[in-house]
């Protein structure tokens, strides 16, 4: 499984890279269903005007119309760095079975707090429904936000 985390990652890396060549902040998503790629998100805020349009979101909202279902248990979702609180509740609203995360920001950088997915998943006594598996090419992914505020 990792070498397929591994190759969905770069897959959620090269939507990052085209996010932030359009200005975006440079994140991307992934969501599967076994091997098959039901989705993909980019982050579309600035481009769009949508203070909700994460990568996250956006996929899962993609995923929905691809699948023809709002419950995705049994997908996996990857994304390029650490979701926000707003994301992680889209998560969890979603049955997403196993999240997979590459870059978290620094303590320096953390825009919500002490805000952690693990801590979030925690509050909402949710740890039973979601997988989180994290440290999937780390440093690529924050290099992709390098000089990027967090979201």
């Amino acid at each position: 499984m990792p070498g397929d985390h591994e190759r969905f990652m770069r897959m959620a890396l090269d939507d990052a890279a085209r996010e932030k060549a359009e200005g975006n902040v440079a994140v991307g998503s992934v969501i599967t269903q076994g091997d098959t790629v039901v989705a993909r998100g980019r982050n579309l805020v600035t481009s769009t005007f949508d203070p909700t349009a994460h990568a996250e979101t956006v996929a899962l909202r993609e995923a929905g119309r691809a699948l023809q279902r709002v419950d995705f248990s049994g997908c996996v979702l990857y994304t390029t760095f650490e979701p926000c609180p707003m994301c992680c509740g889209a998560i969890l609203a979603s049955g997403i079975s196993t999240l997979v995360m590459g870059g978290r920001p620094t303590s320096a950088e953390r825009r919500w707090g002490e805000f952690t997915v693990e801590r979030f998943i925690e509050l909402a006594k949710r740890g039973d429904s979601i997988q989180v598996v994290t440290g999937i090419l780390p440093q690529e992914c924050v290099d992709m936000r390098q000089g990027e505020r967090g979201r």
